[in-house]
């Protein structure tokens, strides 16, 4: 999978402008440049102001094996209309720089695909949150991504080792022999007929399959409906935290399936804390898998009926190794992705995520999973959770689309298709004054400031040292003029405390004085006897 760079476009020229051409990737030569394939994605027109560039970077197969850093710069020019008395349409050229940091391709056990095709947000559509006892934030809007709600567990991935690629676009895209394992975290999408074959395929053939799911249960989804202020209209979730009928769907070739019970409690697991928080269990798993059940409370029940009940023995870990093909890959369900995710997390279960990755990726079982093993066997549902009749899925869905009044399947959209821009080497170094990143301010020793830039360059050395300047900047720096400065701060609110004072005093004495006068006034003019 490419990494694909977005980038911005400003213009200042005019409020309207267009790319001319096309834009070019330019290798620096000495600095193997050539090692990187460039593909660009553009907005041909920018308005008002703006327009992006989307760059899209690959490892040429030449550098399959080698290591270093590479660089060039990507040239574009900008054009708008001529202004004013102008005849010339305005131009501009952009280049800016390009340095990559080239690794030998990692093994294959190593690479993690993170499917995000199938993750749906608000909005535009109300998908709820993950966790139910969180009612201040009922709305699930953080993208499911690993660079926003799934950081945490992705640079917990980069530090044991392993390199995560992100799918967006179907099953159908990606060649599953360059990676171990696939994983699916919180889903909300459909899945196209094509992608469950593939899956199934794919399996068979040595990918390994790691599912986190989430609640889904009908009748609590009506219960977190709500009344929104703005649309005057009620808002039904179209989903549950997770599309538990989808992922069936998905998992009815590999002989397993998530039931419809909403469960959360505190549990212990492999001497870790674990909080399942509004998550989903097991309906079906083959008989040769390994299964982990815990007792925890039925928070759907809660939800709707309004008292609290306990379960015993409730499914909600599962690893399965077909051995009877050989060389397939292994699958591991759990039923809860809270543990993961940022946005409302209170333990998590990244060590559980390693485990699980030890296990589809080596075969590794941990001996205390083994040691918690349910002796009781899953009672398999009869009906399996149904998808909510009347729901708007295939307004938001990139799988679903309405037809006469019933959501059918979409016709498989076809694979996106980089185009590689031809590469124009530049025979030249690449410049020493590329961006770097600012230090803070606070942490550094600020450079004397020079005492021209303060307008006092006519002022001689020996008037500036009177005045307690230097003639290359402050006085033994700038910390000497900041406790003049306080002094007389303080002089002149000590002057104005005082003369408020004085002016107060004065004003309560002024009647005194009046009033003696009058009555000795009085006094001097009565008759004398």
């Amino acid at each position: 999978m490419p990494i694909i760079v977005n980038v911005t476009i400003l213009n200042g020229m005019g409020v309207s402008g267009k790319i001319v051409g096309k834009p070019e990737w330019n290798p620096y030569t000495p600095q193997y440049g050539n090692y990187v394939e460039v593909s660009f994605s553009y907005s041909p027109i920018l308005w008002p102001w703006s327009g992006y560039l989307a760059v899209s970077l690959t490892v040429s197969k030449s550098a399959a094996n080698w290591e270093g850093l590479a660089q060039g710069q990507v040239t574009l020019t900008i054009q708008s209309p001529p202004e004013g008395d102008e005849l010339e349409p305005r131009q501009s050229v952009v280049n800016f720089p390009i340095k990559v940091k080239i690794i030998p391709t990692p093994p294959k056990n190593k690479r993690i695909l993170w499917d995000q095709f199938h993750n749906l947000r608000y909005p535009p559509g109300y998908f709820p949150r993950d966790n139910l006892r969180m009612k201040n934030d009922p709305l699930d809007w953080n993208g499911d991504h690993i660079h926003t709600n799934f950081k945490d567990m992705y640079q917990h991935l980069k530090t044991n080792g392993y390199f995560v690629e992100v799918l967006g676009s179907p099953f159908t895209c990606f060649d599953a022999s360059q990676y171990g394992t696939l994983l699916l975290v919180d889903p909300e999408e459909e899945y196209f007929p094509e992608e469950i074959t593939k899956l199934k395929r794919d399996i068979d053939s040595g990918l390994s399959l790691i599912i986190f799911a989430d609640w889904y249960n009908t009748t609590v989804m009506k219960k977190v409906k709500f009344y929104d202020e703005n649309t005057r209209q009620w808002w039904m979730p179209d989903t549950g935290g997770a599309n538990i009928p989808a992922l069936n769907d998905l998992l009815e070739p590999l002989g397993m399936a998530f039931g419809n019970q909403v469960y959360e409690g505190d549990f212990n697991l492999a001497n870790h804390a674990m909080y399942y928080a509004s998550g989903t269990s097991l309906a079906k798993f083959p008989g040769d898998g390994l299964v982990i059940s815990q007792n925890l409370k039925n928070q759907g029940h809660e939800v709707i009926k309004g008292a609290s009940m306990r379960e015993k023995n409730v499914p909600i870990l599962g690893l399965h190794h077909n051995r009877g093909i050989k060389g397939s890959g292994r699958v591991a369900l759990y039923g809860d992705s809270n543990c993961l995710d940022n946005s409302h997390l209170q333990k998590d279960c990244f060590w559980l995520l390693a485990a699980l990755l030890e296990f589809s990726s080596y075969g590794n079982i941990p001996p205390s999973f083994k040691s918690k093993t349910s002796a009781i066997p899953i009672k398999s549902l009869v009906q399996l959770p149904l998808r909510l009749e009347g729901n708007h899925l295939y307004r938001y869905s990139k799988v679903l689309e309405n037809h006469l009044g019933t959501p059918h399947t979409r016709p498989l959209p076809s694979c996106p298709h980089h185009a590689m821009a031809q590469s124009k080497p530049i025979n030249t170094s690449a410049p020493l004054n590329l961006y770097k990143h600012q230090r803070l301010l606070s942490l550094e020793t600020l450079p004397d400031m020079p005492v021209d830039r303060l307008g006092l360059g006519g002022l001689s050395p020996d008037e500036l040292k009177w005045a307690g300047w230097k003639h290359n900047g402050l006085g033994g720096g700038s910390h000497n003029i900041f406790p003049i400065l306080a002094f007389m701060g303080m002089v002149i609110v000590l002057v104005f405390l005082v003369n408020r004072l004085y002016r107060n005093r004065r004003s309560q004495r002024r009647p005194r004085l009046r009033k003696l006068h009058q009555i000795y006034s009085s006094i001097m003019k009565q008759p004398r006897t």
